[in-house]
């Protein structure tokens, strides 16, 4: 009894910073009042109220996050919840990065089309093509369970690049994975192929979580603790367990590659991109993304350094395959959104060139390439939602993907069409966008870091990516459209929707001609933050 009276009395609870978690409180306590707001609100007032709950959520999240930086910038940073959370310059930036994009995605999730359909299936158990599926589309049912799935999500990628131990670092990659598996099975047309997206999405993120979890126990083995600093102490302390500190590490690495897509650990990315609903895709592209590459900084800044002579041959090897593969295999793709998945594969790799220069520049580039990138995404799949096939009876279908359906779209819709143009003109890296400042800011980290031959590597890979971007331009401004009927021809239009959409769109594209045109406040902002806590 002495002994349990002294061990309950050595427990000291820890002191906890409240302030410094209300990005991701607002995030996930609106997420709960979600859930609640499914069980008793009614059903006609049921969308409005979740969509005001997520708006205001995200935008509460990025007024927490402007609040926060003067104080973090100016001490470097604050240890929360005795070092499980760590708020510091690129943590905040990130956490800012993901709640404005989730911000930006939810106007295209909540838009519908002048048939007053969302891009969601009206009942998620229904088996595709079933009496209850139909039943339920004639009911007019609306899925709005996708918003708290989504803030849930958020949250869990606001934690992922604050979290200052590995398994801390688990529970948000769960936290933002699981509402994506349900997510990408959501799609209210092709159900089949939203299914089986869904289905590897969340086989391939299983065994990734598991190599991930295995690779924390090995850490722990060698280190004794699943904190990033001390296993970072225990790499020039510790010896004779060299194995353990390889293979743990090599893991760790594999469930953060397999999220941000880099080859070999990148086939789910083309089938989920494809599958998924068209306004997850955007969000899931853009946030998650964001969110992996600031954990895998963190690791990468923190832990590799010491070991960078054992692992830098095999990221290197990841980063060349990784825009090789991106670029070369997007130029046979005939599908729109299969296009960009491969696109987003190429960007992955020029985005890590700035990851293992392993210089503070490389963390500046890394956190503006994630805002140029995201914002071209998310406009860019936005887009896509608007351009439909139409049914026989004149009945809008789903999105018309086909890379030949987009002739002559600049016609049709110019305005939509030439948005769609500086989208992917921002992906290519062409000057006066965000895109060309992003390629160049982390192809210079890589020469200052001494990884000049990633640099030129990339170079090229823009060059051939150019090809496939440039390719979709002509077509919709220099190529006719097909008669309907004419070789399989559908009959493809741009839909009216109530607006949320068009937003969204105007704000990806302002925000993309801006950054490009003036990007020295962004990137002195990202100079100032880009500083891990030790």
């Amino acid at each position: 009894m002495t002994g349990v009276v002294a061990l309950t009395g050595s427990f000291t609870a820890p002191q906890i910073d409240w302030a410094h978690l209300s990005p991701i409180l607002i995030v996930l306590g609106a997420g709960v009042v979600g859930v609640l707001v499914e069980a008793f609100v009614p059903r006609t007032a049921r969308r409005a109220v979740q969509l005001a709950l997520a708006l205001a959520a995200t935008a509460g999240a990025v007024v927490a996050v402007a609040a926060l930086w003067s104080g973090v910038r100016d001490s470097g940073g604050t240890v929360v919840l005795g070092g499980s959370v760590l708020i510091d310059g690129p943590g905040l930036i990130i956490q800012g990065i993901v709640a404005a994009m989730t911000l930006l995605a939810l106007l295209v999730v909540a838009d519908r089309t002048e048939t007053r359909e969302d891009a969601f299936a009206p009942a998620a158990s229904a088996v595709p093509g079933s009496d209850y599926e139909e039943q339920t589309r004639r009911l007019g049912l609306v899925q709005t369970e996708v918003y708290p799935l989504i803030l849930f999500a958020a949250g869990g990628m606001m934690i992922f690049p604050a979290a200052g131990d590995l398994l801390t670092m688990f529970v948000a990659l769960e936290v933002l994975s699981l509402p994506l598996y349900l997510l990408s099975g959501l799609a209210r047309r092709r159900r089949l192929l939203s299914q089986e997206a869904a289905m590897k999405y969340f086989l391939l993120g299983a065994f990734a979580s598991a190599i991930f979890l295995f690779g924390v126990a090995l850490l722990y083995g060698f280190a004794g603790s699943v904190r990033l600093d001390a296993i970072a102490a225990a790499t020039t302390t510790t010896l004779g367990m060299d194995g353990l500190l390889l293979a743990g590490i090599a893991m760790v690495l594999v469930g953060l590659l397999f999220k941000i897509g880099a080859v070999p650990f990148h086939s789910w990315t083309p089938d989920v991109y494809q599958g998924a609903p068209t306004p997850i895709t955007g969000f899931m592209a853009a946030c998650t993304k964001a969110a992996a590459f600031g954990a895998l900084l963190r690791v990468v800044y923190v832990i590799v350094p010491a070991l960078r002579w054992d692992l830098l041959p095999a990221l290197w090897a990841i980063v060349i395959i990784t825009m090789a593969v991106g670029s070369v295999v997007a130029l046979v793709q005939t599908d729109v959104k299969r296009i960009l998945a491969y696109s987003a594969i190429a960007h992955t790799g020029f985005i890590l060139t700035g990851v293992v220069a392993l210089d503070q520049s490389g963390i500046t580039a890394v956190m503006f390439y994630l805002i140029a990138y995201s914002l071209a995404t998310i406009g860019a799949f936005a887009v896509i939602t608007l351009v439909r096939e139409v049914g026989p009876d004149g009945e809008v279908l789903g999105e018309a993907t086909h890379l030949s359906q987009w002739a002559g779209l600049g016609k049709r819709s110019p305005w939509l069409a030439a948005a769609f143009a500086l989208f992917l003109l921002s992906f290519a890296g062409i000057p006066l966008t965000a895109g060309f400042i992003a390629k160049f800011t982390a192809f210079s980290a890589a020469v200052a870091g001494g990884a000049t031959a990633l640099a030129v590597v990339g170079v090229v890979a823009s060059a051939v990516s150019l090809f496939f971007y440039v390719r979709i331009i002509v077509l919709m401004f220099f190529t006719d459209a097909s008669d309907p009927g004419e070789h399989g021809a559908a009959v493809v239009t741009v839909v009216r929707s109530e607006g949320f959409t068009a937003v969204a769109i105007a704000v990806a594209a302002a925000a993309t001609l801006v950054l490009g045109v003036f990007p020295s406040g962004t990137l002195d902002l990202m100079s100032q933050a880009a500083r891990f806590i030790p």
